[in-house]
């Protein structure tokens, strides 16, 4: 795992081979924060990694420049290896959740965020229900960005408050944003 920019920039650490994560691309998450980085300005915003997985996102939100990330990642090792980094990288500024991210967002309250990342496994069910508990529970700020991973299968155009799609490889993200 690489952490492409910032105060972080070019550290690498090494992945265990225990971990079931599919972590997002080098490349698609460079091509994703060099089209972020126009759109919010990460100094002192507080973002939420819904999925975490490997901390690959919080830990390159972190880096930029967000003053606080929430990290909410269900599986035991991948917590453990999202701590070890933390613990390496001497921050303190990462805020992780081990536990169920529809649990996380159904009970979180007076809680909101500039930027939220959701990236859920390709498969899961109720993947739509993502963006519908965060706007629903108005846990996005107005001003704020959601972004979701996602195969080539699901389209999110159709949903409120979608405004953009890219794709980098197998890789898509879509935009979400209360902004009118």
């Amino acid at each position: 795992m690489r952490i492409i920019s910032g105060k972080y920039g070019r550290r690498r650490f090494q992945l265990p081979t225990s971990l079931r994560a599919r972590p997002t691309t080098d490349f698609a998450k460079e091509s994703l924060f060099n089209v972020l980085v126009h759109l919010i300005d990460f100094c002192d915003a507080e973002a939420l990694d819904l999925f975490a997985g490997t901390g690959s996102i919080s830990f390159e939100l972190l880096s930029r420049g967000c003053r606080q990330v929430t990290a909410v990642e269900q599986d035991r090792i991948h917590t453990a290896f999202i701590t070890k980094v933390a613990k390496e990288l001497q921050t303190n500024d990462l805020n992780l959740i081990k536990g169920d991210v529809f649990r996380f967002l159904q009970t979180t309250s007076k809680q909101s965020f500039d930027f939220i990342f959701a990236d859920p496994p390709y498969l899961l069910k109720n993947l739509t229900d993502i963006p519908h508990l965060v706007f629903d529970r108005n846990i996005l700020r107005n001003d704020g960005i959601l972004v979701m991973e996602h195969s080539k299968e699901h389209d999110f155009s159709s949903l409120p408050f979608f405004v953009q799609h890219r794709s980098y490889g197998a890789v898509n993200f879509s935009f979400f944003t209360p902004r009118t």
